[in-house]
């Protein structure tokens, strides 16, 4: 399995862990250990796993929770008037968070990559609307943390 499907794989670990923290009274230790033990690389309702990249997964996780106050002060300036973060679903929440992380504090991940990665997330989440959404915030989130990166894209 590649890099980037090994990535892939803990993207989607990380956005159902920061959803079972919000959704738990858990802490992130006891979150990640439980995650790594039943969730990640483990066959889920006869659905093969996907080998995750395990320290990626981890990052992403410990990384958003480290770095909250932060990323979702962004993420709310960067969502519609009107919609605060509080308002959003709890999974887009939990995509837009680890989104936030890697574009803040993952440079070595190209924020183009970033924003597929999480829009192709949502979808295996909801549909066309939704992931149109992350897209969006996503975007306007590249733009405020590697304005230097985009705008070399534009020219």
């Amino acid at each position: 399995m590649s890099r980037a499907e090994k990535r892939a794989a803990a993207r989607l670990g990380a956005v159902q862990a920061l959803y079972e923290l919000e959704a738990s009274e858990k802490g992130v230790n006891e979150a990640l250990a439980e995650f790594e033990t039943h969730w990640l690389n483990r066959e889920v309702d006869e659905v093969p796993a996907r080998a995750a990249d395990d320290a990626f997964f981890r990052d992403l996780v410990s990384g958003f929770v480290r770095e909250q106050a932060m990323l979702d002060q962004r993420i709310d300036a960067a969502l519609q008037k009107g919609w605060p973060l509080r308002r959003i679903e709890m999974v887009l929440r939990a995509i837009l968070r680890a989104a936030s992380y890697e574009l803040y504090f993952r440079p070595d991940v190209p924020a183009r990559a970033v924003i597929s990665e999480y829009v192709d997330v949502a979808h295996a989440f909801h549909e066309r609307d939704e992931a149109g959404l992350i897209n969006a915030v996503l975007d306007a989130l590249a733009r405020d943390a590697r304005p230097d990166e985009l705008a070399r894209r534009a020219n």
